[in-house]
């Protein structure tokens, strides 16, 4: 099983704009901090401060994803309210980075090699997108395997940077913790049999310069089709069917809303979701997906939103994507955005 802390959303068009503005101080001087990262998590929506730590962002109604404000050397801050400000004041506290030598030296039995090679399996997948990533900062990931719990950790004090040559991204995740844990391992013989896999993080995508070839976004529109993004608005507009889903249960084709309940919330414009039992979800017939809700119900919107992240799990198809199979949530709102930066 998977999981990731990640929101989805698509929508063909762009809805109302609206813009933040702000500036960004160290805390202990008042000094403005230039080239800080302000990004919306997991887009390709994202600026950098001036020289007078300034900056501005704007935003559409489909981005539902918190505000981040990022900087080297300083505590990360996150914020979701954003929708309630226009102009904010940001300061920002500096960090004692010290690294565990525990942590670091500890004899776990693998090399870092057979480590990384291990954690590059699992974080950005082993499908032709997955492999066509290249982590470009490995020697700031910390690595340490435990052999009584046969699980893999990561960790960094700075953002992973990883170039998707396939899907023409480079992707800077920050990290908050990554954990495989394998059901088998065998450290003699380099055989492990992976149980499941978490990772939870914040990330900003960045255009490359081949992203408007048609290769390319052929490419995007392949990994788009069956995945976990595209499941959850065809979920939420129940056009699952027109969409190439199916659903089983116990091996038998049922109804494509026989187990999901799915209720309008409020004025809001939210959808409550629940699932009585496990099923099955065939995509154009040929890709198989499990989904288990282990939460009473979980909150859905018209992009694809949702919320109980950790208690959605999927398996199989949509189960195996990794950072190398995912695209930021601003996906599809507009031809023009995803041609920028």
């Amino acid at each position: 099983m998977i999981s990731r802390l990640l929101f989805f959303l698509l929508l063909p068009t762009l809805c109302f704009s609206q813009t933040i503005t702000g500036i960004i101080l160290d805390a202990s001087t008042n000094n403005p901090l230039e080239t800080v990262a302000v990004y919306f998590d997991n887009t390709t929506i994202g600026t950098t401060t001036d020289a007078k730590g300034k900056f501005s962002i704007s935003y559409s109604d489909a981005i539902q994803s918190p505000l981040v404000i990022s900087y080297l050397g300083y505590e990360k801050v996150i914020i979701e309210d954003y929708r309630t400000k226009s102009d904010i004041t940001i300061k920002l506290k500096s960090t004692d980075v010290s690294l565990d030598e525990v942590f670091i030296d500890f004899d776990d039995g693998l090399t870092r090699r057979q480590k990384l090679r291990l954690f590059r399996k699992e974080f950005l997948g082993s499908s032709k997108y997955g492999k066509s990533c290249k982590i470009l900062n490995e020697k700031d990931i910390f690595l340490r395997y435990d052999k009584q719990k046969k699980t893999l950790y990561a960790s960094a004090d700075v953002p992973i940077i990883i170039k998707n040559k396939a899907l023409q991204y480079e992707i800077s995740f920050d990290m908050i913790d990554f954990e495989a844990i394998f059901r088998f391992a065998n450290l003699k013989e380099q055989d492990f049999a992976l149980d499941r896999v978490a990772y939870a993080g914040t990330s900003y995508y960045k255009n490359l310069e081949k992203s408007d070839k048609k290769r390319t976004k052929r490419a995007r529109e392949k990994v788009y089709k069956g995945s976990v993004q595209h499941f959850m608005r065809a979920l939420f507009h129940k056009n699952l069917k027109e969409e190439g889903y199916e659903i089983y249960s116990q091996g038998f084709k049922v109804g494509e809303y026989k187990y999901f309940r799915i209720e309008e919330k409020d004025s809001s414009g939210l959808k409550e979701v629940s699932l009585k039992q496990k099923v099955s979800i065939l995509y154009d017939r040929k890709e198989q997906s499990d989904i288990n809700v282990y939460v009473d119900s979980f909150l859905l919107d018209a992009y694809g939103n949702y919320s109980a992240i950790r208690g959605v799990y999927f398996n199989g198809a949509m189960g195996s994507q990794r950072m190398g199979d995912t695209l930021p949530l601003d996906y599809g709102l507009s031809t023009k955005k995803e041609t920028q930066n």
